[in-house]
């Protein structure tokens, strides 16, 4: 085994252990902050989330016309800023001057799409961010500085993507932060034979640990079995789920034993999944 080898396993496991669980104690993840009671991914939401009790917040990053990094879902400002435009095509301060809460509510009016830096400031101890890269690698030497300068490190920042290349390069750069890959689930449609093949999760799985991540952070519609979580942990990776509001689906991921939970409700379903019969 390589010392780099020994490093990663020996990051992967530390970090497996921060989170492995009892079947009772399965974490939280407020998908874009509290974004059923406020308007996704403003600091509005994810000051909800904490008040929920939740024990990370997911967000979504994105990089602006001038190399700054936005906190937005979408690949353009219109569904939650109201303006029909890419996000590349803004500078932060142009992106800063949209009202990103009114569509959710008229009493969310005002609120701005906020930056990396002050969503990180209001993590409270002991809890952490799943942060999306939306993009590719380029973004990652800009989310460098940023975790640089507010001194977030592993113990506060889970990095995850659909983009396998900018996971690896954040294993490059930031090698000690845990990296989980997104992966969504479509069943086969015979219908369409042409449509994109799904992989499967040995094909998966093998990615994962060829980039030395440290997780899967699955679609909740993949049909896993006890026998496929098995394969999961013995290669030594956590697993994730998203995004989950129904409270039989949650259970049965919680059977199964994934890590975390990412949800809309962290609150609500905490209360669900807790609650005495």
């Amino acid at each position: 085994m390589t010392r780099f080898s020994a490093y990663a396993t020996a990051t992967n496991l530390a970090v497996l252990a921060l989170f492995s669980a009892p079947l009772s104690a399965v974490q939280f993840v407020a998908h874009r902050g509290a974004s059923y009671d406020a308007p996704e991914n403003t600091l509005a939401a994810e000051k909800l989330a904490w008040e929920q009790k939740a024990d990370a917040v997911e967000t979504d990053i994105y990089l602006t016309k001038d190399g700054q990094i936005i906190v937005i879902h979408d690949s353009t400002y219109k569904r939650t800023a109201g303006k029909d435009a890419k996000i590349a095509s803004l500078t932060l301060a142009e992106a800063r001057t949209l009202d990103a809460g009114s569509w959710k509510d008229p009493k969310f009016a005002g609120e701005k799409l906020p930056t990396l830096d002050e969503q990180i400031a209001l993590i409270p101890a002991g809890k952490r961010m799943f942060v999306e890269i939306k993009v590719g690698p380029e973004l990652v030497p800009e989310l460098v500085k940023v975790l640089a300068r507010n001194g977030a490190d592993e113990k506060k920042i889970t990095i995850i993507s659909f983009n396998y290349d900018s996971l690896q390069e954040v294993r490059k750069q930031l090698p000690k932060l845990p990296t989980q890959y997104l992966v969504g689930y479509r069943a086969p449609n015979p219908a369409k034979p042409s449509a994109k093949k799904q992989p499967t999760l040995d094909e998966v799985i093998a990615q994962a640990t060829a980039a030395k991540l440290t997780g899967l952070d699955l679609q909740s519609t993949w049909p896993l079995t006890p026998a496929d979580v098995k394969k999961i942990r013995d290669a030594g990776l956590q697993l994730h789920v998203w995004t989950v509001d129904d409270v039989a689906v949650a259970k049965h991921w919680q059977e199964l034993g994934a890590d975390s939970i990412t949800t809309n409700r962290p609150g609500w379903l905490r209360e669900q999944l807790t609650a005495k019969p």
